[in-house]
């Protein structure tokens, strides 16, 4: 029904698709300026509305070039309830600088974390504040054309390529298709475990790449949940039930891994980078309560447990625990995306004056 409706506000996604194209038109042709800078930057980024593993991809990267690169990322900070720019200190909560940023803040405390609008104002003002910096993650800044990111890495959702999708409100598309060519490197994410050679290749052939792309492959893989609030690991079996709070854009994958993995499981859903308060608060504790076993938890995504952490007090004594998860890559291509995004940064020469 939901489709059927979508489908008839295809004129709009027309006039809608248009007005891309004619902007992204004037960028090509340098009407509209756009910016790059003498130094490392990457862009993670896709077409679409939605979930298709952004922030899991901007962990991959920071995990692997930490320890090499003093590295930093840029957010837009969605949902905080500040304006401009910002870089997290040991003070910042999520109300600062956004779920997302907050989430990375914590699991790398090593790594620049800002927050900003407008991307081309943060990158100079975080070289400022943290001149040593080596390499910038921008996360989810792909159609933001006044940026020229050195190494663009687009996301698509295996179960929604975007070269199946229309242009919003029709479709979930936010950019055309066409700028999928500014890409170096194109990540199908969410694949299904079994993916043959086959599919993959008929799907390579439907996104076209060119010559200059690389087209990689991932499938979601989920960590063992650890405590909110302690971190202590605790792993999930057969017989646990479980209270899932979920505010995420896609949900789909986590309920079909908790379909196999849990005895059962009850989902109270909210609005993506949807903030918690008391009465969010009091509707958990209820339907807990409700949940007749004693083998049973809260569980909840990184992402939620960043914005439910203000309520320590009242949940510390509940077993609410957090479920992480990561990009895998498949076909053994882990070590050819990592060696394409390091190559970048080694060979990356600063442009002379």
């Amino acid at each position: 029904m939901l489709k059927s409706f979508r489908y008839l506000l295809l004129p709009l996604s027309f006039l809608y698709g248009m007005i891309l194209w004619i902007r992204n038109k004037l960028f090509d042709k340098n009407y509209l300026k756009s910016a790059s800078f003498n130094f490392p930057v990457i862009c993670v980024g896709n077409l679409a509305v939605g979930g298709t593993g952004k922030t899991p991809m901007v962990e991959y990267l920071l995990r692997f070039l930490k320890n090499d690169y003093a590295t930093a990322t840029i957010s837009r900070g969605y949902k905080r309830k500040t304006k401009g720019y910002g870089l997290a200190d040991e003070n910042t909560t999520a109300l600062d600088i956004g779920d997302e940023p907050m989430q990375f803040h914590l699991k790398f405390p090593d790594v620049s974390v800002a927050v900003g609008e407008e991307r081309l104002e943060a990158i100079p003002q975080l070289l400022h504040d943290r001149p040593d910096t080596q390499v910038i993650i921008l996360d989810d800044a792909f159609q933001h054309r006044q940026v020229t990111a050195g190494l663009n890495i687009l996301l698509t959702d295996y179960n929604n390529l975007y070269t199946r999708d229309f242009i919003l409100p029709g479709g979930d598309l936010r950019d055309i298709k066409s700028s999928a060519t500014r890409a170096q490197i194109i990540v199908v994410t969410k694949c299904r475990r079994n993916l043959e050679e086959a599919e993959r290749d008929q799907i390579i052939k439907e996104l076209k790449p060119s010559p200059n792309q690389q087209v990689f492959f991932t499938e979601i893989i989920y960590g063992t949940p650890y405590h909110l609030f302690s971190k202590v690991p605790s792993a999930i079996s057969h017989s646990t039930d479980v209270l899932l709070i979920c505010g995420i854009a896609n949900p789909k994958p986590l309920k079909d891994f908790l379909t196999t993995q849990v005895h059962t499981y009850d989902m109270l859903r909210y609005p993506d980078h949807h903030i918690f308060d008391s009465g969010d608060l009091a509707e958990i504790k209820k339907q807990f309560s409700k949940i007749a076993s004693e083998d049973k938890i809260i569980l909840t995504t990184e992402k939620d447990g960043v914005r439910l952490k203000k309520f320590e007090n009242e949940l510390k004594e509940l077993p609410v625990f957090v479920l992480p998860v990561q990009h895998a890559f498949m076909f053994n291509q882990s070590e050819a995306f990592c060696n394409t995004v390091t190559d970048f940064i080694a060979s990356f020469k600063p442009k002379e004056n």
